[in-house]
């Protein structure tokens, strides 16, 4: 991936608060209510030790930072990645505040994560920081003060270790504190696929029954982790849809005709790559974002569209499904050019939505079928994208910028309400 110094993305704390400032500014929000969401109620910078395979100590370097928990107890995922920072946790944390209240739903934003390459260790040492990171972090989080959730690299297996160690240290039963669990352990049916088929569920509707996307259309699809599989499983599945790339770390495959989606999963999975699938023509991440489909989905990482390359995007539309992955720069670019950004605190809002009903199926004891998972869920995923349009419309801006201004509404509202402001 490009360096963030070639392509002048700034780093993504800043690329939020430049949204956030345009958004206030376009919706005339007082520049003293904004202050309240310029910087993070609590941040958590801890480093713990962990036994390796070998007998040998290593210490991890860890954040969690709750950003706002004016509409309720915070939210939000770890990650396990090399380029943790604390300025990259603290973007995603706000991002998560802003999509909790875009979605309607009673949380603040949340977001943690632990600086390493997973793909280094053993199963039993993400195991043993997996648990290190519960005892370092466990007197901050709870059901009532904030949920984590699996993010990049890392899944329902290390949300059940990180729920077995909260509880030998609570001493009692607590499914609520984490989700994005194993169904075996008190997860939701539904949860694994949720995040892609929110957006899928948007993406339908703007096909379907708005024609903003063409019959049959093209869709590219850059990251080939979780989400990235789902999302073209899912297309691939209902049928009317042209899944020409995919990609993950090691690079990418295009076939104009149309790749074979269940091949392509089933080659993932028994390889670890996409790359080399027969009868595809290699590309790279950076060639699949510019090639010309009338969809793109970054399902990767964040700073992938910056202002180096956005004059050289064709899709038009863009559905984000990773977080942050288009830059504020960008944006500006995409826009003008007629591009039209869904933005990743609507497009991949579908996590947190199941991860919220998932909370409320532990608090009560009582769980869902997965069909009336899929049901709430298409509808608070439509009844979002349809706000978000309303706010479109009469701000007469783009939807990230539209996303930022509900968002923030409901927030400063909430703020207003409990004298904070």
């Amino acid at each position: 991936m490009a360096d963030a110094s070639e392509t002048g993305n700034g780093n993504p704390f800043e690329n939020a608060m430049k949204d956030m400032e345009k958004a206030g500014e376009i919706a005339n929000i007082p520049l003293e209510s904004l202050e309240v969401l310029k910087k993070p109620k609590r941040v958590l910078n801890v480093t713990y030790p962990v036994k390796m395979d070998d007998g040998k100590i290593k210490y991890f370097e860890a954040y969690r930072v709750q950003y706002n928990d004016a509409r309720g107890p915070t939210k939000g995922g770890i990650r396990f990645h090399p380029n943790v920072n604390l300025d990259e946790v603290k973007a995603l944390s706000f991002w998560m505040a802003l999509k909790c209240a875009v979605a309607d739903i009673p949380y603040g934003g949340a977001k943690g994560g632990v600086t390493l390459n997973p793909k280094e260790y053993s199963a039993t040492e993400i195991e043993r920081v997996s648990r290190g990171y519960m005892r370092a972090v466990h007197s901050f989080i709870g059901p009532m003060i904030d949920i984590p959730a699996p993010d990049v690299y890392t899944n329902p297996q290390i949300m059940a270790w990180m729920l077995d160690e909260y509880e030998k240290i609570e001493g009692k039963h607590v499914p609520a504190v984490i989700t994005g669990k194993p169904v075996e352990v008190g997860g939701s049916k539904g949860r694994g696929s949720s995040t892609s088929m929110g957006g899928a569920y948007i993406l339908r509707h703007m096909k379907d029954e708005m024609d903003m996307v063409p019959d049959n259309p093209s869709v590219a699809i850059q990251g080939f982790g979780n989400v990235g599989l789902n999302i073209a499983n899912i297309l691939s599945v209902w049928g009317g849809y042209k899944i020409v790339a995919v990609s993950d770390s090691k690079g990418g495959i295009y076939d104009k005709d149309g790749l074979d989606v269940k091949d392509v999963i089933a080659q993932k999975e028994s390889k670890g790559t996409v790359v080399g699938f027969p009868g595809t023509k290699k590309i790279t991440n950076e060639e699949l974002l510019e090639l010309d489909v009338d969809v793109l989905v970054p399902s990767a990482l964040e700073n992938q569209i910056t202002k180096g390359n956005a004059d050289k995007i064709k899709a038009k539309i863009i559905l984000e499904m990773a977080n942050g992955p288009v830059t504020f720069d960008a944006d500006k670019i995409l826009h003008k050019r007629g591009c039209v950004v869904i933005p990743d605190i609507l497009a991949n809002a579908g996590g947190v939505i199941v991860s919220y009903f998932e909370w409320v199926q532990n608090l009560k004891g009582f769980y869902w079928v997965e069909d009336e998972v899929l049901l709430k869920l298409e509808q608070m995923m439509i009844d979002a994208f349809k706000n978000v349009l309303e706010h479109v419309e009469r701000f007469s801006t783009d939807y990230r910028t539209a996303a930022y201004i509900l968002a923030i509404n409901r927030i400063l509202v909430a703020e207003q309400m409990r004298g904070s402001l």
